[in-house]
């Protein structure tokens, strides 16, 4: 799913350039749960931007469901995310001027999708959302807001998933119940799990848990 061969990246030119990522290499086979953990600053962020597509790296190679993500400019890589990418912040980033259904289904109508509404409402039910459907974002819980954020990241049925702190805005247990809703649909539906953390206990839930300090992997080892 994820190959990477001394993945760079570096804002800035010199002297002030800042080296953020430093030659990392990482293989992520499909299907599988992987956590990246370390403190802030670490690098955890940016490399979830580079692998997802959001941001191209300065050097190294990328290869994300067969595709050369290194060779693609920003306009390629927002069409390569189309469908095969989900990714889930810590902030909800929901459209306030839309209900929860709008939110998850209009993505998926502009994306050409003819069952946009009814897929909306279906992902929406299988997160506990089916009652809440023609709430807006202002009307919903935090947990609520981020359930809906899931289902607009999963309704499109992407093969990988990435939840960058996806509990970092929730009371505790409500950060548990947005977790176990997440593993929840990746044993589901086999979908490729990538959770950037700063919590050693979500991130041993994870099958692998890789670990990165100022910008390099210092361990990789299997989790739960």
């Amino acid at each position: 799913m994820i190959e990477a061969r001394n993945l760079t990246l570096s804002l800035g030119r010199p002297p002030a350039r800042v080296d953020i990522l430093r030659g990392l290499d990482l293989a992520v086979s499909a299907g599988e749960s992987v956590a990246l953990l370390g403190p802030s600053g670490s690098g955890k962020s940016s490399l979830m931007a580079v692998l997802s597509g959001l941001e191209r790296p300065s050097g190294g190679s990328i290869h994300v469901a067969g595709l050369d993500f290194a060779a693609m400019d920003e306009d390629a890589l927002a069409v390569a995310r189309r469908g095969r990418i989900g990714i889930v912040l810590q902030a909800f980033h929901l459209l306030p001027t839309m209900t929860a259904l709008e939110n998850v289904a209009v993505p998926l109508e502009l994306a050409g999708e003819p069952d946009a509404f009814a897929r909306a409402e279906a992902e929406l039910a299988s997160v506990g959302l089916g009652h809440r459907t023609g709430h807006y974002p202002a009307q919903l819980s935090g947990g609520e807001q981020q359930r809906v954020a899931i289902a607009r990241a999963l309704a499109p049925r992407p093969a990988l998933l990435f939840a960058d702190e996806p509990t970092g805005n929730l009371d505790h247990a409500t950060g548990v119940a947005i977790m176990d809703l997440l593993f929840s649909r990746h044993r589901e539906a086999g979908t490729t799990l990538f959770v950037i953390t700063h919590d050693p206990s979500l991130a041993a839930r994870c099958g692998r848990v890789v670990s990165l300090e100022d910008g390099r992997i210092v361990s990789d080892r299997r989790g739960a």
